[in-house]
């Protein structure tokens, strides 16, 4: 019976596998850190593999570059040996909500959802350190081995949730910037779906170095806009007054991304000639009598019209009577659109090039062809103004409307986040992702533009559980530190949605708490090679005893990849628990003396999964034999069905 791995993936065999999948001909063996024989690559052949001409060595070349970063993006490929553990307690609406709040060190939370929700993220937006010479960064623990990296990644707290002041007198103040980021926005691209976003706040203090490392992770071309969060005041920085901040937005891949969507309806009307020329030539167009219609009732047009972007009569009249077209009439133009007015004539639906549906092609008065098309998209300009979606003074304001006093200082204002989400997420399915969460206005945007429109989006948060200055007002209100508060105000933020919005009252204002820990294997399961021969017998459990069975849950569909938001119920069967999640997509019993009946009353239900604990068949010796018969009924009974032991 094959095992879960119960780790996040090795992103760095990963690349290898599928370079050699390319590139056979680059595998190699080299030795490892204890000197062992393994498979690697052959670097210096496939740079010539990827050369047109003959590789010497290394050339001068365009690129951002920094101390650390080769230590960064080892430390994002690296594999964890962490996992999410529920906290039914801290959650609302635990069994029900589609949404995530998840509480640590947000490099190990990209980490564990990435087999989960690779590429199903709409949208991301964060807003992280500006790096201003005060703010608190992660300090990542750089691994020097992936192998040292599992390693003591499985010791609880001993290199994750840290963290540093990054002050100007440090000699890698933007080094230790970019570090942070990049790891953390390389697996962030893995999560988003093709046509997703991310949208990332910034001031001029690192503007320029980030607008350069999104270049490069997500490529110049995907690059959508830097847009301007116009303010109505600013701090007096040296001979300016700074009284916006940007927002830099960048795609996953610019080609699959449609237009934004217009919810304002309406129609907008346009020409449909263009200047003839070598790129755009002169064609022939036949209209059919009483095929098109003009703003004149009853007019003659002449054989030549136009200024600049001329149209000709080639054969017939273009003649008008009570609007209609005479006869049959053969025009010769440079057309913008020529296959949507042949589509047109023939009656079929016509859309452009952006997606927005043709509702008709006329001529307007002074006999030039016009189209008119439905509202569809909207470019939205890319200065914001505070007027319309408030400032950083909205954004406390917003957070004191829900606690009675100002507990945050700077969060961004919901009407901001509402219009980026709206801009992206329209599909119920849509899921927005939020991984400096600070206060959640992410979330709280996310729940009041479904009470607005009737949507059906998601949230995921993640949050390090930073402690309050215990001078702060945050601090003296109770809150020890910002996850508390973050997860406090979606409390609040959902409890005023729903009396606001009474229509409204079944929207998702749930969230799943989640929380950082070690895995909930043993260290001999995770590292073996690490444990002391002494410590063995203290480790003849696999399993970690303050573990529970729902723990174990939550790390094999980590592992396996199944959805964190679906439904999950518990039944007794033959005597054991046994967790359904979204009734067959993952049946789990983590309970020992597992036996035949068991076996086949869950084999009756031909689950898509289906897992148990390695030692839990049997009741003594017959570990194995029992494991072997539930194989073999599985394979009788629900041979579709995967099955896998932890």
């Amino acid at each position: 019976m094959d095992k879960l791995k119960m780790h996040s993936p090795d992103i760095t065999q990963h690349n290898i596998n599928k370079l050699l999948e390319l590139f056979p001909n680059c595998k190699t063996e080299k030795q490892d850190d204890n000197g062992e024989l393994c498979t690697g690559i052959d670097f210096d052949l496939l740079k010539q593999e990827l050369s047109k001409n003959i590789v010497e060595g290394s050339k001068e070349r365009y690129q951002l570059n920094w101390p650390g970063k080769k230590e960064a993006l080892l430390t994002a490929n690296a594999p964890i040996a962490k996992t999410l553990r529920p906290c039914r307690g801290e959650s609302v609406d635990f069994d029900t909500t589609e949404n995530l709040f998840i509480e640590g060190d947000n490099l190990d939370a990209l980490k564990l959802l990435q087999e989960t929700y690779l590429g199903k993220v709409k949208m991301i937006y964060i807003d992280p350190p500006y790096n201003t010479g005060s703010d608190f960064l992660y300090v990542d623990d750089f691994a020097e081995s992936t192998d040292y990296f599992l390693k003591k990644s499985g010791q609880k707290d001993e290199i994750g949730n840290r963290l540093g002041t990054n002050t100007d007198a440090n000699g890698r103040f933007h080094s230790d910037w970019l570090s942070m980021m990049y790891s953390r926005l390389r697996l962030a691209k893995n999560l988003l779906k093709d046509d997703g976003v991310v949208f990332i706040s910034i001031d001029h203090n690192e503007n320029h170095n980030l607008r350069k490392l999104c270049e490069e992770i997500f490529g110049e071309d995907n690059f959508l806009a830097e847009l301007i969060w116009h303010l109505s005041s600013g701090p007096q920085a040296g001979h300016f007054t700074r009284s916006h901040e940007s927002i830099i937005a960048f795609s996953k891949t610019k080609n699959e991304l449609p237009f934004f969507k217009d919810k304002t309806g309406g129609s907008i009307k346009h020409g449909a000639l263009k200047k003839i020329s070598s790129a755009n030539p002169a064609s022939e167009i036949t209209f059919p009598k009483g095929s098109i219609k003009c703003e004149e009732s009853n007019i003659d047009f002449g054989d030549e019209l136009g200024g600049s972007e001329k149209q000709y009569v080639i054969s017939g009249n273009l003649s008008f009577i009570n609007g209609e077209l005479k006869g049959d009439v053969t025009l010769k133009a440079g057309w913008a659109m020529k296959n949507q007015v042949m589509q047109w004539l023939e009656g079929k639906e016509t859309y452009d090039s952006k997606g927005q549906k043709v509702l008709r092609f006329y001529f307007n008065s002074q006999g030039i062809l016009f189209y008119e098309k439905e509202r569809g998209t909207t470019h939205p300009k890319t200065v914001i103004p505070s007027s319309e979606v408030g400032g950083t003074k909205a954004g406390g304001d917003d957070v004191k409307s829900l606690f009675g006093e100002k507990i945050m200082s700077f969060p961004k204002p919901v009407q901001l986040l509402k219009f980026l989400a709206g801009l992206v997420c329209h599909n119920s399915s849509d899921i927005a992702l939020d991984f400096f969460a600070g206060s959640s206005t992410t979330a709280h945007a996310v729940m009041q533009l479904n009470a607005e429109d009737n949507g059906d989006r998601k949230f995921i948060m993640v949050q390090l559980p930073e402690a309050c200055n215990q001078q702060s007002e945050a601090f003296k209100a109770g809150y020890s530190t910002i996850a508390e508060i973050s997860k406090e105000r979606i409390r609040r933020a959902g409890t005023k949605i729903k009396e606001e919005n009474p229509k409204a009252s079944d929207i998702d204002t749930g969230f799943r708490v989640l929380k950082i820990d070690s895995s909930n294997m043993s260290d001999v399961h995770c590292t073996p090679d690490s444990v002391a021969r002494d410590d063995l017998f203290n480790q003849v459990e696999h399993i970690k005893t303050d573990r529970s069975s729902e723990d174990l849950l939550f790390q094999v569909m980590l592992d396996w990849g199944v959805d964190l938001s679906l439904p999950i119920r518990k039944e007794t069967i033959e005597g054991k628990e046994v967790y359904f999640v979204n009734d067959d997509d993952l049946v789990a019993c983590f309970d020992k003396g597992i036996d035949e009946a068991l076996i086949k009353s869950l084999a009756a239900n031909a689950p898509r999964r289906v897992v148990f604990r390695d030692d839990g068949f049997g009741t003594g010796n017959d570990n194995d034999s029992v494991k072997i018969n539930a194989e073999q009924i599985f394979k009788q009974l629900a041979p579709a069905t995967d099955i896998k032991a932890i």
